[in-house]
C-alpha cells in the first residue's frame, strides 16, 4: 500500500524545503547582494574623495584586473582543494577586507579621508577574493544540490543576483544619503558576514565530495591545460562558452554606450537610460526565475531561444523612438539573458566531470567579464555610423550565433 505524498514531502522536493539548499541559496544570494551594493558604494565613495575622471576608473580597474587575471588559476585551485573550502575562505576574505575598509573609513571620517591608493589596494584584495569565489560558488552548487534541483537552485541564486543588480543602485544611494558612507559600509560588511556564515555551514556537507581533490598529481599548468582541452574538445561546452563570449562582446558595450546616445537623441534625455536599463534588469530577474520552472526536456532549444531573444532585443533598439518601446525590447533581451544564465550554468554543472568543474566554470565567468573592454571598443568604432547601424550589427551578430547553435547536433539533442 502506498501513501499519498504529504505537504512536508513536497516541501523537501523544493530548493527552499532542504536546509542545506536554503543555506546555499541564502549564502550565495546575500553574496550577490553585497556585490551589487558595494560596487555602488565604492564608486560614490571614490567620487567623494576626488573629482570624477581617471581616479574612479583606477579604483574600479583595481577590482577588475586581479579578478580577471586570476579566474583561471582559481578554477584550478577549486578543482584541487574543493569548492567548499575555496568558497568559504574567499567569503571570509571578503569580510576581512570590508571590515578593514570600514575601520579605515570610520577612523578617518572626522579628520582626513583615506587615500585613494589605500582604497584601491583593498579593492584589489576584493578582486582577488572574487576571482576565487565565483568559480567556487558555481562548482559548490552540484556538490550540495541534487542534479534534478540544479535549475531551480540556480534560478533562485541568479534571481537574487538580478534583483540585487536591479534595486542595488537605488538602495545603496538611498542608504548612503540617509546614514552616510560609514554606516552603509558597516551594513554591507554585516551582510557579507551573514553570507560567509551560511557558506561555511556547507563546508561539512561538501567535504565528502571533495575528498578526492587532495590527491591530484598534476602541476597547476598541466591542470589548467587539461581544463582548457576539455572545454575545447566538448562541442556542448565549446558552443556554450562561445555563445556567452559573443553575447558579451556584441551586447554590453552597444547597450551601455549606444544606449546613452540613443537616450539623448531619441528617448528624451539621459534619465531615459536608467529606465531602459531597469527594464533589462527586470527582464533578467523574470527570466532567471522562470527558467527554474520550465521542464528540462528541451533545454537545447531553450538556450537557442534565449540567445535569439537577446539578439532580437538588441536589434530592436535600432527602430525605437520612445522610452516605453526601448524598455520593452531591452526587457526581451533581459529575459533571454536570465534564461541563459540559469540553463547554461546548470547544464555545465551537470555535464562537466566533477574534477574539472572549477576550471570549466571559471571559463564561463571569464567569458562574462573579460570581453567588456573589447565590447566598449566595438561600440565606439560603430557609433560614428549611427545607433541604427550599431544595434543592427550587434543584434545581428547574436542572432547569427543563435542560428549556428541551432545547427549543432549537441545543442539540438540537449535534454
Amino acid at each position: 500500500m502506498t501513501s499519498e505524498p504529504t505537504a512536508a514531502d513536497a516541501k523537501q522536493r523544493e530548493p527552499s524545503g532542504d536546509t542545506r539548499l536554503r543555506r546555499l541559496v541564502v549564502g550565495q544570494g546575500l553574496a550577490a547582494v553585497v556585490d551589487a551594493l558595494f560596487l555602488i558604494w565604492l564608486t560614490l565613495f571614490v567620487l567623494k574623495l576626488s573629482e570624477p575622471g581617471m581616479t574612479t576608473g583606477f579604483v574600479l580597474v583595481a577590482v577588475a584586473l586581479p579578478r580577471t587575471l586570476l579566474l583561471l588559476p582559481a578554477g584550478v585551485l577549486v578543482d584541487r582543494v574543493g569548492p567548499g573550502r575555496v568558497a568559504a575562505v574567499a567569503a571570509w576574505l571578503r569580510v576581512g577586507v570590508l571590515l578593514a575598509l570600514t575601520v579605515i573609513v570610520v577612523s578617518t571620517s572626522t579628520s582626513t579621508s583615506p587615500s585613494v591608493t589605500t582604497v584601491a589596494i583593498l579593492a584589489g584584495l576584493l578582486g582577488i577574493a572574487d576571482a576565487a569565489y565565483f568559480p567556487a560558488a558555481l562548482a559548490l552548487l552540484p556538490a550540495v544540490a541534487p542534479a534534478a534541483k540544479l535549475p531551480q537552485v540556480n534560478a533562485l541564486v541568479q534571481g537574487a543576483e538580478s534583483g540585487g543588480d536591479l534595486i542595488g543602485p537605488a538602495v545603496a544611494a538611498g542608504v548612503i544619503a540617509a546614514v552616510g558612507f560609514e554606516a552603509t559600509l558597516a551594513g554591507i560588511t554585516v551582510v557579507a558576514a551573514s553570507a560567509a556564515l551560511a557558506l561555511v555551514s556547507l563546508r561539512r556537507v561538501a567535504k565528502a565530495a571533495e575528498a578526492d581533490h587532495d590527491a591530484e598529481p598534476q602541476s597547476s599548468a598541466r591542470a589548467l591545460a587539461a581544463g582548457l582541452r576539455h572545454a575545447w574538445n566538448e562541442p556542448l561546452v565549446r558552443g556554450m562558452l562561445a555563445a556567452v563570449a559573443v553575447i558579451n562582446i556584441a551586447v554590453v558595450g552597444p547597450v551601455i554606450v549606444g544606449g546613452a546616445v540613443l537616450a539623448d537623441q531619441r528617448l528624451g534625455g539621459a534619465g531615459a537610460l536608467g529606465i531602459v536599463l531597469s527594464g533589462f534588469g527586470a527582464g533578467a530577474l523574470t527570466g532567471s526565475l522562470l527558467a527554474g520552472l520550465l521542464p528540462s526536456d528541451r533545454r537545447g532549444w531553450i538556450v537557442v531561444g534565449g540567445v535569439a531573444a537577446i539578439g532580437a532585443g538588441t536589434a530592436g533598439l535600432a527602430a525605437v523612438t520612445h522610452v516605453i518601446a526601448a524598455t520593452a525590447v531591452v526587457s526581451l533581451a533581459g529575459i533571454g539573458s536570465g534564461f541563459l544564465g540559469v540553463v547554461i550554468v546548470a547544464t555545465l554543472q551537470e555535464s562537466v566531470p566533477e574534477g574539472l568543474r572549477g576550471r570549466v566554470l571559471s571559463l564561463v565567468v571569464l567569458a562574462t567579464v573579460a570581453f567588456d573592454p573589447i565590447s566598449y571598443a566595438l561600440a565606439g568604432a560603430l557609433l560614428p555610423y549611427g545607433t541604427t547601424v550599431l544595434f543592427l550589427a550587434s543584434g545581428g551578430a547574436v542572432l547569427a550565433c543563435a542560428a549556428l547553435m541551432a545547427t549543432s547536433p549537441a545543442m539540438r539533442t540537449l535534454r
